[in-house]
């Protein structure tokens, strides 16, 4: 039915407000109506920790939610965590119909808040918008089924697929536009990784420059610690920096004390990055966005690490092929050796486009 999608596309965008809030919790929207269709109550999960996203519409709902119609774009958990079951909540309020986006992957909940709803005489009706609200749960669906982080890459390349020259200049190949977004993506991820390379190149600061926005927890690839004491990553601005080097790596003394040390193992003389995403798994850290060059980007896809990509892309041609490309290390020899991705949406950041892309076994 259209009015399903309208107040599921409602819960969606109320989700979103959260994004970057709520780890290692998915972002979750609610719509509240009353018996006679008409909207009375909306809400999220605001943080984690706090009441979840249907206990804060139906609080607000209170007494015109009885006999009324939930949306929700995940199904009520149904077990004690942080927060009380909240199908307990759905139940108690009195609501008729209950309406879900998709069901929860949490071997805990995974159909038993609905059957549990279904039990107490709610009518509930799955799937609605169910695909959106996938994608809105990307990253809480690989942390439960497969306990690993999610991994995004972040790419500002000209239509020919360059992210500098080759004399190692890149400011600016997009937008302002397209740069806000780039901060918007950063507030959303719980850690942003990049290699030596660009530390050296660019000296970023990796930060999140939105208002109310929260930095993720800084990664530097450096085996070798190259990398000079004093860029801009390292500063102690309360940000949490992590470097991941190797174990025998000389000159860890020289940087600031409060820069944490992540010893990896090499693989094929490089860092394993298999293993640097697991041992950021286990430090609580369930999403991460790269932002680096060419050769950790290709490491990442070689290495069938790579959950998503954010191409930037600005309507500019380079022309010179010994400017740096978005991604290497893996030299195709024929087309059918490429590495094939399954593009989805689009966006307009004026000149420029972003296009969501997955690996296509993804």
């Amino acid at each position: 039915m259209i009015q399903h999608e309208k107040y599921m596309k409602r819960c969606i965008e109320l989700a979103k407000l959260a994004e970057g809030r709520v780890s290692p919790n998915p972002p979750v929207g609610a719509v509240v109506l009353d018996k006679d269709n008409n909207f009375v109550a909306e809400g999220f999960h605001r943080k984690y920790g706090e009441a979840h996203a249907e206990v804060n519409a139906l609080n607000s709902a209170g007494e015109k939610a009885r006999g009324g119609t939930l949306y929700i774009s995940l199904e009520p958990c149904c077990h004690h965590g942080k927060t009380p079951p909240c199908v307990d909540k759905v139940i108690e309020s009195g609501i008729k119909i209950l309406i879900l986006g998709m069901t929860d992957p949490n071997p805990e909940v995974a159909g038993k808040g609905i059957q549990k709803a279904r039990e107490a005489g709610i009518e509930v009706i799955e799937d609605v918008l169910n695909k959106e609200c996938r994608k809105l749960n990307e990253i809480f669906i690989k942390n439960i089924i497969q306990k690993k982080p999610f991994i995004a890459i972040k790419t500002a390349s000209t239509m020919d697929g360059k992210i500098a020259t080759s004399t190692q200049k890149s400011k600016w190949i997009t937008s302002q536009a397209a740069r806000e977004e780039v901060h918007r993506l950063r507030n959303k991820y719980d850690a942003i990784i990049s290699g030596s390379a660009t530390v050296i190149a660019d000296n970023p600061g990796l930060t999140t420059r939105i208002e109310n926005g929260r930095s993720p927890v800084r990664v530097i690839v450096d085996s070798k610690l190259i990398t000079p004491a004093n860029s801009r990553v390292y500063s102690d601005d309360g940000i949490k920096v992590i470097i991941a080097t190797s174990k025998n790596a000389p000159g860890r003394e020289k940087y600031p004390s409060h820069v944490e040390f992540l010893d990896c193992p090499l693989k094929n003389n490089k860092l394993n990055l298999e293993f640097l995403a697991n041992e950021l798994y286990k430090k609580r850290i369930f999403s991460i966005i790269a932002e680096s060059g060419g050769k950790l980007n290709g490491a990442f896809l070689k290495q069938n690490l790579v959950d998503k990509i954010y191409f930037f892309l600005a309507p500019k041609l380079l022309g010179d092929h010994r400017a740096v490309s978005s991604f290497e290390g893996f030299a195709a020899e024929s087309i059918n050796q490429c590495i094939n991705l399954r593009f989805d949406e689009v966006k307009s950041f004026s000149p420029d486009l972003m296009i969501e892309g997955y690996p296509d076994d993804r």
